[in-house]
């Protein structure tokens, strides 16, 4: 599970990330629609535990991806498939996740040196049946789908055969706002990681 933070600031993005962390999710992504948001990566980044996983999002260009990285960041994600991203990713030594829907787009980003394909908008191209479906001829490529994912059908997305799942605002909501209700957020995190690990496919 990989939890999209997403607002106009992100100041809170580090208190609302140990409250993810704290319920089991070890994945977080910092988006870059947040215009503060490579301090609040540098900062993530100088007290987080080791096993988690702090990303920087909606990277869109190669001056994005260095700043992302030299804060801390330990893996970027793009929202389509950015070319100048995913190779200064690899040439930066970082995992590169670009978006993309159509076969041919997660089948460009997988050959240009993605680490995983974001299927985005997921829920909108399918849902759970679209995962299964390209999975068929690319069965290499790792899915995150991404965009409509929620507790209800996270582990379907999983059963079809994605990698991960990223998961926006049906987790975080407005957790990121300085007067929202962390321990609402705490519980739909739980419940995540519960639906997921019930759900997930044996191995």
């Amino acid at each position: 599970m990989i939890a999209i933070l997403r607002s106009a600031t992100a100041a809170r993005f580090g208190e609302v990330s140990d409250v993810l962390v704290e319920a089991g999710i070890r994945a977080v992504e910092f988006t870059f629609t947040a215009p503060d948001v490579t301090d609040a990566i540098r900062a993530y980044a100088a007290r987080k535990l080791a096993d988690v996983a702090l990303g920087a999002g909606t990277v869109t260009t190669v001056e994005q991806a260095r700043r992302a990285v030299e804060a801390g960041a330990t893996y970027l994600i793009s929202p389509a498939v950015c070319r100048p991203v995913i190779e200064e990713g690899v040439r930066l030594g970082v995992p590169v996740v670009p978006g993309a829907l159509s076969p041919t787009e997660i089948l460009t980003a997988w050959r240009a040196g993605a680490e995983m394909v974001k299927v985005f908008p997921a829920s909108t191209a399918g849902g759970p049946a679209y995962i299964k479906a390209i999975r068929g001829p690319l069965p290499d490529v790792p899915l995150v789908p991404t965009g409509g994912v929620d507790v209800a059908n996270a582990p379907a997305y999983l059963a079809a055969g994605a990698t991960a799942v990223g998961v926006g605002s049906p987790l975080v909501a407005d957790a990121c706002r300085p007067d929202a209700d962390l321990d609402a957020l705490a519980v739909r995190a739980r419940n995540l990681v519960a639906a997921v690990s019930k759900g997930r496919p044996a191995s």
